[in-house]
Parts: structure tokens; C-alpha cells; sequence
């Protein structure tokens, strides 16, 4: 059952703040929170009454149906419990869809699940999704019976200037790149870590050639250099908004390293140099995403300093 009464933007925004790791309430101020979600929020709104964009969705996912079948719903869930269900497809295939309820009237418990998976399942029963997407600031393993996904691990840059335990190796130095020369060898640094971890694939995916030429064009790629020698690519975007959080922010989109520079401690070091090499007005935070099952990646983040602030959780769903 959905509420009569759709909620505007800025209503979503101060739900989802409410949700948020209280660290994070410490590094941006609220109300400069609330703007930026305010944006990024507009677009479930959005999705939740634009017919013609609904119209977009159903010709790609399912041509058979209706547009309304994409419409977003504000959906009454239990008591004081709703949530804004949109029907989403992982990286865009059709073949693998989840109902996505990022956003919900307040933070929901354990005990809110089996219900939320109800509504999750009445929401879109024509597309079959396989789970719900919740958003939660607890941390990995607090809820039980559900899938993993990814974490959000983030600090102030200011804070990470600083480094951690260790001053970076001398050898180890992130220069702006000046050509993409190297995106085969960053290919193979991901496929070299393919072949030992099955799951990486779906864990984690090189960005495209497009996207890291536009983030050299804007000086946000870095090349990895162990002394004289190409060691991998770090990239950070400011254009990613889903991502930030509603915080002033640098999105950590590109950070690999090749085979042989790998399991020497380079990992929470590189989260270093790039703060340092960044520009800062000392609002900024630093923001990545990592799969929860991606457990070197997740610590050598928080030996740097980053911390984690919260991530998404799978629900299975009676559908699938």
C-alpha cells in the first residue's frame, strides 16, 4: 500500500540524514547536508511521477509492460515505517533486477525486515527482483540472513593528510597523469586478480576508458610510481553525487595497483598520498565504496584512516 501523500524532496533528504553515521554529522554541517541530498533526492521524486521517464525505463527492461510498472512508490511498510521503492537492474542488465529502498521514513531495525521484504516483493511482483537494497549506517554483519554489498569508507582529507602509523614508503609517489598509456596495464592489474578471487568481478570493476578520460581531463588521475616504475592508477571524481552522502566530497573512482607491487604495504599508504594531493578547503571528504566481502581493500582503507560510515544490505526477496 502506498501513502496518499508523496513526500517532497527535502522531506526524503532529512530522512536519509537521520539514517547516517553520527561521525559523519561531525564532518559537514547539517543543513549543507540537506541541500546537497535535497538534489540528489529530487530524483526519486522524480522517478515516482514522471510517466515519459517511466515509459524510458519499461522499453528497456520490459517492453510488455506498462509504464506505470517503473513508477518509484512511497510505500507504507508498518507503523510509523515507509520507504521509497525503485525498481533498479545491477550495472544495468535486465537480467538481474532488485528493488532499491535506500530511503526510508526512519532508520529501520531488525525487526523491520521480514516486513520491509514484504513490501519489497508486492512492490514490483511483475519484474521478479531478486532482493531489496536497504541503506544502514551499521556495521558489516549486524544484520543476519542478509547478502552483502558495498561500504562506504570516507574521512576528511584534512585528517588524512596526516597518514597513518607509517610515513609512506620513499619510493612510493602519485603524479598527475598526462595520457591513459597505461589503462591496458591497469586491465590486467584487475584481470591478475580475477584469476586468484572469482568473486572480484562482481565486486569490483575497472572504470571505462571515457570516464578515466574525462577524470584526466579534470587532473584527477594519478599514476602510481614505485621509484621509476609504473605501479598503478588512483582517480578521484567531484561529479559522482550519489556517492558523497550529501558531504562535500572527493569519490575515490579508480585505486589499483598491478600484480607485482601487491602485499607490500602500499595499500593504506596511497589513501595518503592522495589527500596530500588533492586540493583542499578543508571542507572536503574523501568517499569510496567497497564490497563488504572485499576485506584487504576495507582494511587497508581504515588503517589510513578512513572510516566506515555505513553501506547498503541485500534482502532477499520471495520473488526471485
Amino acid at each position: 500500500m502506498t501513502h496518499r501523500r508523496l513526500p517532497a524532496a527535502r522531506e526524503l533528504a532529512r530522512c536519509f540524514l537521520a539514517a547516517q553515521h553520527p561521525v559523519t554529522r561531525q564532518w559537514v554541517d547539517d543543513a549543507v547536508r540537506l541541500d546537497l541530498l535535497t538534489a540528489n533526492r529530487a530524483e526519486d521524486v522524480t522517478l515516482a511521477t514522471d510517466l515519459e521517464l517511466a515509459a524510458l525505463r519499461a522499453r528497456r527492461f520490459a517492453p510488455h509492460l506498462p509504464a506505470e510498472t517503473f513508477l518509484n512508490r512511497w510505500t507504507e511498510v508498518e507503523g510509523d515505517l515507509a520507504a521509497m521503492m525503485s525498481m533498479r537492474y545491477e550495472g544495468g542488465d535486465p537480467r538481474l533486477p532488485f528493488v532499491d529502498a535506500t530511503v526510508t521514513s526512519r532508520p529501520f531495525t531488525a525487526r523491520d525486515l521480514p516486513a520491509l521484504a514484504k513490501a519489497g516483493a508486492e512492490a514490483y511482483p511483475a519484474l521478479r527482483p531478486r532482493y531489496l537494497r536497504l541503506w544502514s549506517a551499521r556495521p558489516v554483519g549486524w544484520f543476519a540472513g542478509t547478502g552483502s554489498d558495498r561500504r562506504f569508507l570516507a574521512g576528511p582529507v584534512a585528517a588524512l593528510r596526516a597518514g597513518f602509523e607509517r610515513t609512506p614508503p620513499t619510493e612510493l609517489t602519485l603524479t598527475p597523469a598526462t595520457t591513459l598509456e597505461h589503462y591496458e596495464d591497469a586491465e590486467r592489474a584487475y584481470a591478475d586478480v580475477d584469476v586468484n578471487h572469482p568473486l572480484h568481478p562482481t565486486q569490483a570493476t575497472i572504470a571505462d576508458r571515457e570516464a578515466l578520460a574525462e577524470t584526466l581531463a579534470a587532473g584527477m588521475l594519478f599514476d602510481v610510481r614505485v621509484g621509476a616504475d609504473w605501479a598503478g592508477y588512483v582517480a578521484v571524481t567531484t561529479t559522482a553525487t550519489g556517492d558523497t552522502l550529501g558531504m562535500p566530497a572527493y569519490v575515490v573512482q579508480e585505486l589499483v595497483l598491478a600484480r607485482r607491487f601487491r602485499g607490500r604495504g602500499f595499500g593504506p599508504h596511497l589513501t595518503t598520498l592522495l589527500a596530500r594531493a588533492l586540493p583542499d578547503d578543508g571542507r572536503r571528504v574523501l568517499v569510496g565504496t567497497v564490497h563488504s566481502g572485499n576485506r584487504g581493500a576495507r582494511e587497508a582503507a581504515e588503517r589510513a584512516g578512513r572510516v566506515d560510515v555505513g553501506g547498503w544490505i541485500q534482502v532477499p526477496l520471495a520473488t526471485a
